[in-house]
């Protein structure tokens, strides 16, 4: 009788894996910059996240963090590394998510912009965006202070200025060309010069506080005070002003161009400073991974 062979199945070579937990306190970390906000989003102590991180570079042998001198800043091997395992755990949570059959969002897409920019361009096109990404939840939020990755939970949002801060990426959105408007039926007769502003009520935006100084300038009205007037504290809420007839706002043609083609608006001055690129960009950080919503976001600005 022939001996009996037996097929011998060999274990194939395993790369290790890394232990989970430490793996989530290091992303969650790296994403904040900070241990006590990975600490308040994984409901734990900051001394926790401090252990599961210490664990997580014991078992990599580098070190994924420089905590010299008060700082918390990823090492070079800490960044690379952050990249690398980023799109895996978020394949990861789309997979666990399809296994639930969908039960929760996959994506969610966290914006922050001033109100007028946000109300008179953003909104209005969200529409088109969801309707191309049913499966991302847009959350937007409204302010003027300048943007903080460090600090808030945000992908992206809007600021006005030259779109050159450190750490940043930027996108230009519209052209800043200002221009003086006004309701139609206001109570006062349109003017026919920059001079004769004077004798009119000029619609202020804290947020822009010196826009109608840089217009009169340029437009050679030297007689017109360039502060008076009445002040609000967003152009959203100046131009609503001017629509109800209390003055002359000056405005931002691109977020007006409804109005003006509806009648509810109307330029009387032909005069428009152009401030070029002083204007609304889109900024996300240049030091992390964009989200794929980020991603999707931003494919959506470039086509639209």
């Amino acid at each position: 009788m022939s001996p009996v062979r037996t097929a011998m199945t060999s274990t194939p070579f395993m790369l290790p894996l890394p232990p989970l937990n430490p793996l989530k306190a290091f992303e969650v970390a790296a994403r904040w910059r900070s241990i006590t906000r990975a600490a308040e989003e994984l409901h734990v102590t900051p001394a926790a996240v401090s252990r599961q991180i210490r664990s997580l570079e014991d078992f990599l042998g580098v070190q994924l963090f420089d905590r010299t001198g008060g700082r918390f800043v990823l090492t070079e091997a800490g960044r690379r590394y952050l990249e690398a395992i980023s799109p895996l755990l978020v394949g990861l949570r789309e997979a666990t998510n399809a296994v639930m059959g969908g039960s929760f969002r996959r994506h969610v897409l966290r914006l922050r912009s001033p109100a007028t920019l946000a109300v008179k361009w953003l909104i209005p096109r969200l529409a088109g965006f969801h309707g191309a990404h049913p499966d991302i939840d847009v959350q937007v939020a409204t302010s003027s202070t300048p943007l903080d990755f460090d600090r808030e939970e945000l992908d992206g949002g809007v600021e006005l200025g030259d779109g050159s801060r450190p750490r940043i990426h930027s996108r230009r959105l519209l052209d800043n060309q200002l221009l003086p408007v006004m309701a139609p039926t206001a109570g006062f007769a349109l003017p026919s010069t920059a001079a004769d502003l004077r004798r009119c009520v000029l619609l202020h935006s804290l947020a822009r506080p010196d826009d109608w100084r840089l217009w009169l300038d340029a437009a050679g009205a030297t007689t017109v005070n360039a502060y008076a007037g009445m002040k609000y504290e967003t152009s959203l809420l100046a131009y609503q002003a001017a629509m109800e007839g209390h003055g002359i706002a000056l405005a931002q043609r691109a977020l007006v161009a409804r109005e003006i083609e509806r009648g509810e608006l109307v330029a009387p001055l032909d005069f428009v400073l152009d401030r070029h690129g002083h204007t609304y960009h889109f900024v996300w950080p240049a030091d992390r991974p964009p989200s794929m919503a980020l991603v999707a976001f931003l494919d959506w600005l470039a086509s639209t």
